[in-house]
């Protein structure tokens, strides 16, 4: 019988897919990358950046709203706006300006990675290459990591500068359950036992591709080459067959009996929230804490990873479009917002939570410290486990076409 997906409004994040990079090629119709820092900031002061930027997080856009904005204005006498907007439709809003030959557009900085940055770069809507002229880059971060210089299997080349990270985690009800499963396997058997209690979001959604993706890690025996190798679908193909079993083998034992899915995270943490599942899921390792603290989240809830496979995790950037109107004032902005400082107090609880991908190694005494103090809360496993299961992202010209087979194989079976 053909099944439905379950579609109720819902955040849509559209991030991912991508390939190999393409020759870099600059999009910049002024001579901003000939200026020095000095002359940036003096350029910056008394403009407006206006950040388009998902905003679905309220602890997000209070971090950006109550933190950032009027620190940004204090240091560098520069204004914020932020405009919420879905990345992909920001591309889209882009891609029309391009063809229309608009060469002044009121985008001046944008938060993404994944697919919409593969398809912003080989289209040319980006300024750049534009972090070695930022200084808090090039000071506080490893600029020769794989993290930085590949999203997604991209080459970022200097067209995007890293904000943050993040790692795929599960979140559970303890007071339903006394030990979380370990690996794919054993998720399975406690499915089959606790039939109803889990499900995931439908592929398509950000938080759905990720867990197919896990299961793709778990039972491919190419991994090594699919996380070393551009894209090949003979490669993925291999695996395929393991990864639809598994989903069909757990499907009658999903909430509902797996004939409809969550569309979105935020379903899914309502259908948690509620008691009808007892795990949830989602990248940011900490995300489950500010959700407890808000009584969102039950009380008794805490997190664990899959050790086989492992935990995917990746990095966000930060972009400025071809035609920001505002170029020297987003790249002061960026520069604040990788500072020590600001990747400290989005680490913390009071707001944001999420990981930094500074290199503490650059780090002074004080700034070091800063970072030492933060407690980051009951419901975030330490550092250390995060670690030892991360695994990176594989090319991710492979998620639209997860997404197609599993439409086939798993939605429609």
């Amino acid at each position: 019988m053909k099944k439905s997906l379950f579609l109720t409004p819902g955040i849509l994040i559209l991030a991912l897919a991508g390939c190999t990079g393409q020759p870099s090629t600059s999009s910049s119709s002024d001579q901003t990358e000939q200026l020095s820092w000095d002359e940036i900031q003096q350029e910056a002061a008394g403009e407006t950046v206006r950040m388009y930027m998902w905003g679905g997080d309220e602890g997000i856009n209070q971090y950006m709203d109550e933190w950032v904005k009027p620190r940004l204005k204090e240091e560098y006498d520069v204004n914020f706006e932020r405009i919420p907007l879905n990345t992909n439709e920001i591309i889209q809003k882009l891609e029309t300006e391009k063809r229309a030959g608009q060469q002044e557009g009121t985008i001046d900085l944008i938060w993404m990675n994944g697919e919409n940055f593969k398809r912003a770069k080989e289209s040319s809507l980006l300024h750049g290459p534009f972090t070695e002229q930022i200084p808090n880059f090039q000071t506080y971060y490893d600029t020769e990591s794989l993290d930085f210089t590949y999203d997604f299997g991209t080459e970022t080349e200097g067209f995007e500068a890293p904000w943050g990270k993040v790692q795929f985690v599960f979140h559970y009800d303890s007071s339903k359950m006394d030990v979380p499963p370990s690996s794919l396997e054993e998720l399975q058997e406690w499915i089959g036992e606790n039939p109803g209690k889990f499900t995931y979001p439908a592929a398509g959604d950000f938080t759905g591709d990720a867990f197919i993706r896990h299961v793709l890690y778990g039972k491919t025996s190419s991994l090594e080459q699919l996380l070393e190798e551009p894209y090949s679908l003979d490669l993925v193909e291999e695996g395929a067959q393991e990864v639809w079993g598994y989903l069909n083998e757990i499907e009658p034992d999903l909430w509902r009996g797996g004939e409809t899915y969550p569309s979105s995270l935020t379903e899914l943490d309502r259908l948690y929230s509620q008691g009808e599942i007892w795990m949830t899921m989602g990248y940011n390792e900490a995300r489950a804490e500010v959700l407890v603290e808000d009584g969102v989240f039950p009380e008794t809830t805490e997190s664990f990873i899959l050790e086989e496979p492992g935990s995917i995790g990746n990095a966000h950037f930060l972009s400025i479009p071809f035609n920001s109107p505002n170029k020297e004032a987003a790249m002061a902005a960026i520069n604040f917002m990788l500072s020590p400082e600001a990747q400290s107090v989005k680490l913390s609880q009071e707001y944001w939570g999420e990981n930094t991908p500074i290199d503490f190694t650059t780090l002074n005494a004080e700034e070091k410290n800063r970072f030492d103090e933060i407690e980051r809360g009951e419901t975030v496993l330490d550092q250390q486990t995060l670690d030892d299961a991360f695994l990176p992202e594989i090319d991710a010209a492979y998620v639209p076409w997860l997404q197609e087979q599993w439409i086939d194989e798993v939605a429609s079976e």
